[in-house]
This record gives structure tokens, sequence and C-alpha cells, in this order.
């Protein structure tokens, strides 16, 4: 992560902005150095986006899921 993308996590935080950790925490995620390192990046974008009804909670789990790190919803009939 650069310095400048920890930053702007870190006052993101400070300011409680849910829309900005969300969008910042996936930016981590797409430029993260390791798969652990996504997967760490993009379960805190997903948890932000879930607690703030973000739409993109759904895109969010569906990475999470192609990285095996959660599992597909089951069918409904």
């Amino acid at each position: 992560m650069t310095v400048a993308l920890d930053q702007a996590l870190l006052k993101a935080h400070a300011r409680s902005d849910a829309d900005a950790l969300i969008t910042l925490y996936k930016q981590a995620a797409d430029t993260a150095a390791t798969e652990s390192a996504t997967g760490f990046f993009l379960t805190h974008a997903y948890v932000f986006a879930l607690e703030a009804g973000d739409a993109r909670a759904k895109e969010l789990r569906l990475a999470l899921v192609q990285l095996g790190r959660d599992i597909p919803a089951p069918l409904e009939f």
C-alpha cells in the first residue's frame, strides 16, 4: 500500500466516512502485493459496505468468493 493510500484510509476512518472507506479498501485490494493482503482489504471493504447498506457489498462478496474466502450463496427456489 502506498503512503498516500494509507493516509487517505486514516483520514476516512477519522471522519467515519463509509463511502470513502469502501472505495479506499477496494483500491488497496486491487493494488495489494499478495493474495492474503487482497483478501484482507476486500474483507474490510465488504464489512463497511454491509454496515452502510451499500450496493457494492454484492460485488465485494463475489470477489471474496472468487478468492475462496467466502462461500457462494445457496440457490434459492
